[in-house]
């Protein structure tokens, strides 16, 4: 029946009460019962009545709510033995109650239990029944005391029931304890003030499903649910849920249709089919879900993992040999199992009452009676014993007979009913405690037994606190839910063809650890061939080293798995960003962790590092060689008029000069970044110093030869050169302190050639003083090498002024293509073209100063003689 209808009726029903009521009171002293509702009930007297709600039938003719004659209102069939079960297990509940004196001592509890047929309507004529009471005639006071026909409600069975009934009942605060209704909407105490329940809602339904979708990485999963509050309020949970709390998506949601819809069935399970989600949670059911089986049979759709919500997860008429190849391995959520001591002695005990007939009184037990030995009592229908019927007479034997009343091994919703049973106990309990002038209420009143108000006992029940004797804590939140616990039920398809439920896990949520997923996979059946969970996923997981990105249009966890780019890493499945590496670390190849940056400089061990050194050895080995044939032949002529000294002044220069650009290779250091520098700068001052003085000696010795030219020796003699040589290179010296001392060079981590690669050079801190060091000995150099030019025509047999200008030409040009090359060039580059630079000025510095000189000393002999040098000039 649609909901809204079932409110408006209900509504209906309840003013047409009132207003009856209010109108007798008018006129008489007195309200009269218009029409008793006939029930199926089951009743016991006692000092306090607690009322039950149960599905005894499960079909019913045509439901009327109007107040008509009795033979218009509808009949039930089809006899459950679990909701009579259910039943009973109140019953023993209260009887167990009663038997125990540390709980209600003096007081008597009874009991007024309802079939409501399943039907919405015939469960809310059972609660107005419950609340109202069956007196034909109420005596009107002027003020109303006396306690009300049922001080709470153990019920209702679904949850669309329980919504309507508890909507009414809440507003006269009548508590309603519910043990099957899991809707989450009955967790608004603002529409439902005074509504419990020991069933865990759905919520929690759902949030048991997400964590176990989480466990086995089921981030992709279809959803079909039933057309009704309990389909549509799961659905609401699971999309805002499922994310935030699972990390998964709905592949799709759909709408089980009321009744048989084949068209609609069909299209169903063509959506389930064609997606790529393996896993299925329904929401519905046992009908819906036969009906769904049936099209899913016919269209072979196997190799599926269904989550079976707790409606289902347990019905019987799905467990069969022709359902298995398709739902065995089914993962349900179940009502939590509990044990309930003596309960099976208490249902062996049950006998029929014969004093009674099946409309009044205990008509459950005997409609039980006559479902089990399948026998009428008198008077039987029309043409029973005709037909070979049987008459029962009650003294038949329950333990003859295969019955589900008696096997108490796996009762679930009969726990629910044994605890929804002792909060009202409890709660009645606390209240007969109370202390006057020390209670809750008013003034520090009590609530009185004669007296009670229902919102009194409201009150006592939500502070309601007490373990079972299973061990299982029983209290309510400030929404009415008990502590939620769930049994995970796996179905196992066994090789002979039968089938067997079993527990594999639980979930709770405790006060102190929040909410707990306990799986035993060593015993889940999975119904594929692997024998392993299947996987279930839009998109695979992305491994390390990539992040994922979200596909337009689709839902997150339909991706793409994207590369980290380079100096990022992941280092997780499925992670989100890629994080940038510290400064000194670069991306691994994988991009799944950092490694060390690859440091770059010139090396003394690789090619390039090894042949700048061995030719910087060889130039300073030669320049030693040549110093010792200098040294050897210092007596002779060419070495003696061409400034002895001042040659090996030079020859010691030049040897320095190769000798600092080893500073140049290997990895910078502060003290080789500050010396390097400075002894390439004042080496090759004293160099071109040198070479600077011996042309102005040059000049002087050939101007003196003229007449009147003596004079211009007497400012270059010896003291003179090493003076002019020694202020020239202090000034150098002087510009290096001045560097140093300012802005130093540094060793640098230079990052900007390489991402990957950390390239050690050292900065000159200052470029004006690198400048200005460069500027002084191209000044010197250019100087010499124009003095060396005006020379270059005097008369001589060896001109050394020629060899001046050809070194320095040499010299220059070297230099000055450095500048650009040295500028262009990254990293280590520019320190090679530095040593490049000279170690190639000074070899031709080295060949073209030293080179004749040696060629004659060691080639050409006869050429070193006073005559020959002396030759030329005195034939002109």
């Amino acid at each position: 029946m649609n909901q809204s209808k079932v409110m408006k009726e209900s509504s209906l029903m309840l003013y047409c009460c009132v207003f009856s009521a209010v109108s007798s009171s008018l006129y008489s002293s007195s309200c009269q019962l218009q029409e008793q509702f006939n029930l199926n009930g089951m009743h016991k007297t006692g000092d306090v009545i607690l009322g039950g709600l149960f599905a005894i039938n499960f079909f019913s003719d045509d439901l009327d709510l109007t107040f008509t004659s009795e033979s218009q209102l509808p009949t039930c069939y089809g006899f459950d033995v679990l909701g009579y079960r259910q039943a009973q297990s109140m019953a023993f509940a209260i009887d167990e109650i009663n038997r125990n004196s540390n709980l209600l001592p003096n007081v008597t509890l009874g009991y007024s239990l309802y079939d409501n047929c399943l039907q919405v309507g015939i469960g809310f004529r059972a609660a107005l029944t419950l609340v109202s009471g069956q007196e034909e005639e109420v005596t009107l006071q002027d003020s109303c005391v006396g306690t009300p026909p049922v001080v709470g409600i153990v019920g209702d069975t679904t949850s669309s029931n329980s919504i309507a009934i508890s909507a009414v009942l809440g507003l006269y605060r009548v508590p309603l304890v519910s043990y099957f209704a899991t809707c989450s909407c009955l967790s608004d105490q603002q529409r439902f003030p005074s509504f419990f329940r020991t069933i865990p809602s759905d919520a929690f339904q759902v949030n048991a499903m997400i964590q176990i979708l989480k466990h086995f990485g089921w981030t992709w999963t279809g959803l079909i649910i039933s057309d009704n509050e309990y389909g549509v309020h799961a659905a609401r949970s699971f999309h805002s849920d499922l994310g935030p709390a699972g990390g998964g998506c709905l592949a799709y949601t759909e709408i089980l249709p009321w009744g048989d819809d084949p068209a609609e069935l069909r299209r169903i399970v063509d959506v389930m089919r064609k997606s790529t989600a393996r896993v299925v949670i329904v929401f519905a059911n046992k009908s819906r879900m036969i009906n769904l089986m049936k099209e899913v049979v016919r269209q072979n759709v196997t190799g599926l993992q269904w989550i079976a919500s707790e409606a289902w997860t347990s019905v019987d008429v799905l467990q069969t040999p022709h359902l298995m190849p398709y739902l065995g391995g089914t993962l349900g959520i179940s009502i939590r199992r509990g044990e309930i001591p003596e309960l099976g002695d208490f249902l062996l005990q049950i006998r029929p009452d014969l004093h009674h007939n099946n409309t009044d009184g205990n008509s459950m037990v005997n409609q039980f009676w006559e479902h089990t030995f399948q026998c009428r009592f008198a008077p039987p229908p029309a043409g029973w014993v005709e037909a070979g019927g049987q008459l029962c007479t009650g003294q038949e034997v329950i333990e003859n007979v295969e019955n589900e009343l008696v096997d108490v091994s796996d009762l679930r919703s009969e726990y629910n009913v044994y605890k929804a049973v002792y909060a009202l106990a409890y709660a009645l309990d606390d209240m007969l405690q109370c202390e006057p002038g020390r209670g809750p209420f008013n003034n520090n009143t009590c609530a009185h037994l004669q007296r009670l108000e229902p919102w009194q006992l409201v009150y006592y029940l939500e502070k309601v606190n007490f373990t079972t004797t299973f061990g299982d804590q029983v209290s309510f939140d400030e929404n009415g839910d008990a502590l939620p616990i769930y049994d995970i039920i796996n179905w196992v398809w066994l090789p002979d063809g039968r089938t067997k439920v079993q527990r594999v896990g639980e979930v709770k949520r405790s006060a102190f650890k929040g909410e707990e997923l306990t799986l035993d996979e060593d015993k889940i059946f999975w119904n594929f061939e692997s024998k392993q969970p299947p996987q279930s996923v839009c998109s695979e997981s992305c491994p390390p080293g990539t992040r994922m990105a979200t596909k337009k249009g689709e839902p997150e966890c339909c991706f793409d798995c994207v590369p980290c780019s380079e100096g990022k890493i992941s280092n997780t499945t499925d992670s989100m960003e890629c994080t940038s590496c510290p400064e000194d670390f670069w991306s691994s190849p994988q991009r799944d962790h950092c490694v060390p940056k690859k440091t770059e400089f010139l090396s003394y061990h690789e090619p390039l590092g090894i042949c700048l050194t061995s030719i910087s050895l060889l130039g300073t080995l030669i320049c030693v060689l040549v110093l010792g044939i200098f040294i050897h032949h210092h007596s002779t002529p060419i070495v003696r008029a061409n400034n002895s000294e001042l040659s090996f002044l030079l020859l010691v220069s030049l040897k320095l000069c190769f000798l600092c650009s080893l500073l140049f290779i290997g990895r910078p250091r502060l003290w080789t970044c500050q010396l390097r520098h400075a002894a390439f700068g004042i080496s090759f001052v004293l160099c071109v110093s040198c070479i600077l003085v011996k042309t102005m000696v040059v000049l002087a010795v050939f101007r003196a030869s003229k007449p009147g030219g003596e004079s211009s020796l007497k400012w270059f003699g010896a003291v003179q050169q090493r003076g002019t040589v020694l202020v020239l290179t202090s000034i150098q010296a002087a510009i290096c302190t001045a560097w140093l001392v300012s802005a130093s060079p540094v060793p640098h981590k230079n990052t900007q050639y390489h991402n990957d690669k950390i390239v050690y050079e050292c900065v000159v801190g200052s470029t004006v003083g690198f400048a200005v060091l460069l500027g002084y000995i191209g000044l010197l150099a250019v100087l010499s090498c124009l003095l060396a030019f005006l020379a270059k025509n005097l008369p001589d047999s060896f001109n050394e002024a020629k060899h001046i200008t050809f070194s320095m030409l040499i010299f220059c040009a070297v230099w000055v293509a450095f500048v650009p090359a040295y500028i262009s060039s990254p990293g280590k580059y520019a320190d090679a073209v530095e040593v490049f630079a000279i170690l190639a000025s000074s070899f031709g510095l080295l060949v073209a100063l030293f080179g004749p000189k040696c060629y004659i000393i060691l080639l050409r002999p006869e050429r070193n003689t006073k005559k020959a040098i002396m030759g030329r000039c005195t034939t002109k």
